[in-house]
């Protein structure tokens, strides 16, 4: 056995990067491994840090991970060592391994890598750890450039190198193969826009009144429409796949400078293309090259969008009465009878623009002007209501109440300090005993199923405390919240008279997460736009009616009505 740890407390972290990992790399293979290592060298186990499906890049991003330091820097608990199964588990970034390295020991925390047979409180062990995390970082960045040639190599042969098969194809044998149905709508969008002159809204819109319906792509969720959009027109028009060479590498992910770990996909005007045809072609390298010519001039020329830099009050939070998509700014410019121009601004469907009016939902526009006074107007009597006011102070002052969370915390703390304790004894008492006894085995097998026992019981505690510690955290978020509104409800019209378009915005995203209007049937019947609203803070049903009343029937719903 062994003891040259004993009575040192240890932190367990671990870590997969995906579900793919082989079997003696899993979660919870790391974890017994680890543990039984731990009770070997006489240590106990304080906590077992998980991390599930994250990449070792960095540690940015690695909530366990910095979980585990915020607990080491605060210093409640007793931390002798972080244990991790190799030191790729720890950090494959050299700079990133150094520096938390530094970090644990300031705080008087080694590390140990059990496989790799690392103990930075050794000399010896801490140049090994130094040398192992440059090296890691090296081999890391060796196995991404040999990964990239390979692929490239493998689409100069005209193999597929992943991903899912563009409109008209699918995968069989990692080749593409033709949808004969597909092929026929890739090669109108082709001949529409080079010989008839049509441009993105214009084929869509044809393939649209045509009745040709678009497929979800395989990853797609809640796949709603199965409308044509420009984007998608865009989209086919702009891949050279069509040409019948597999391509590879025309977006790549590049560093974002100025950053240590952001990353970003960039367009490249250059990339691999197979030398020989690979697949059956639905445009010919003629015809796509003038295809993109007329693409280039187009997007030269532009389209003038008028209005784009205001930032529009509702835009993404009205909802479109038909569909249910979300309504953006469309504007129009009109001439006076003097001469002069004015503009115009309405929210109209976002399938309806996509679609450019082909799609399968109404333009369902509504005045800005009118629909933005009716919501404003909405919400300054809501903060100017005495009974939402007075609601809102006594939700503030019961979310201010931990008393009963603090109490079960303290709990689960002093039977985890029990378990802790029963959990030494009996390890002592396994380390102590007699082997010589007759009985000895027998004895054996019976504490370690109890300290089995222990264990489990401790796993749950931990859980337990966690789960007290979050609902304490979030308490505290939600009194946070609740007290900026209070802010809010004394001088709403001061302050949102002085704010700018985009702070305006930004308020009433706070304020509100979705606006659904009334049928356009409805709207005028009823003389207004909202049917009902959804709120990002709680509020008390008597403060509805009264608001219900007061303006009409606008049903309210409130997304933190669970706060009690």
């Amino acid at each position: 056995m062994y003891n040259d740890k004993a009575g040192k407390v240890a932190v367990i972290y671990i870590r997969v990067s995906s579900e793919r990992q082989v079997k003696g790399y899993s979660l919870e293979g790391q974890k017994q491994y680890l543990t039984e290592c731990a009770i070997r060298r006489g240590m106990n186990v304080l906590r077992v840090y998980v991390e599930e499906g994250k990449s070792g890049k960095s540690i940015e991003g690695r909530t366990a991970f910095q979980e585990m330091l915020d607990d080491i820097k605060s210093g409640k608990e007793r931390i002798d060592y972080v244990m991790v199964f190799k030191l790729s588990r720890f950090g494959r970034n050299a700079r990133d391994v150094l520096n938390s390295l530094e970090f644990i020991m300031n705080h008087g925390v080694h590390l140990m890598c059990v496989e790799d047979g690392l103990d930075s409180s050794t000399s010896m062990g801490k140049m090994m750890i130094t040398i192992l995390g440059a090296v890691a970082e090296l081999e890391r960045e060796n196995i991404i450039v040999q990964t990239l040639l390979g692929r490239e190599t493998k689409a100069k042969k005209g193999g597929w190198c992943g991903g899912f098969a563009p409109y008209g194809y699918v995968i069989e044998n990692d080749k593409l193969v033709t949808v004969p149905e597909e092929k026929e709508v890739v090669q109108i969008i082709f001949d529409k826009y080079l010989n008839k002159g049509l441009g993105y809204a214009g084929v869509a819109t044809y393939l649209n009144k045509q009745g040709y319906k678009r497929r979800a792509a395989p990853n797609q969720k809640d796949f709603k429409f199965d409308d044509w959009t420009t984007e998608h027109i865009k989209q086919i028009l702009s891949h050279p796949i069509y040409k019948g060479k597999m391509v590879w590498g025309r977006r790549r992910t590049e560093k974002v400078p100025g950053t240590e770990n952001e990353y970003r996909q960039v367009w490249q005007e250059e990339y691999t293309v197979s030398d020989d045809y690979t697949h059956e072609a639905f445009v010919s390298e003629e015809d796509f090259d003038k295809i993109q010519e007329l693409r280039a001039k187009a997007a030269k020329w532009g389209n003038f969008e008028l209005g784009q830099s205001k930032a529009h009050l509702l835009s993404g939070i009205l909802k479109c009465p038909t569909c249910g998509s979300s309504m953006y700014i469309d504007t129009n410019q009109w001439t006076n009878k003097d001469g002069t121009k004015r503009l115009t601004y309405s929210y109209v469907c976002s399938h309806y623009k996509k679609t450019s009016g082909s799609g399968s939902c109404e333009r369902n526009g509504v005045s800005a002007v009118e629909v933005e006074r009716e919501v404003i107007e909405f919400i300054s009597k809501l903060m100017h209501n005495e009974r939402f006011a007075a609601d809102i102070r006594e939700k503030l002052m019961k979310a201010l109440d931990t008393d009963e969370i603090k109490a079960e915390l303290e709990h689960h703390k002093s039977y985890l300090k029990k378990l802790r304790y029963n959990q030494k004894t009996l390890e002592q008492s396994l380390d102590q005993m007699d082997f010589e006894d007759k009985n000895a085995w027998r004895k054996r097998e019976e504490k370690e199923r109890r300290l089995d026992s222990i264990y489990d019981e401790i796993y749950e505690t931990e859980d337990k405390i966690e789960e007290c510690e979050n609902r304490l955290q979030k308490s505290k978020q939600d009194a946070v919240s609740l007290e900026v509104v209070l802010e809010l409800l004394d001088s709403f019209e001061d302050i949102y008279d002085t704010m700018s378009n985009r702070e305006k915005r930004e308020l009433m995203k706070a304020l509100v997460s979705e606006i659904h209007l009334l049928p356009s049937k409805e709207q005028k019947e009823k003389q207004r736009f909202v049917k009902s609203m959804i709120l990002n803070f709680p509020i008390d049903r008597s403060v509805l009616d009264c608001l219900r009343v007061s303006n009409q029937g606008v049903e309210v719903v409130c997304l933190l009505s669970k706060l009690k």
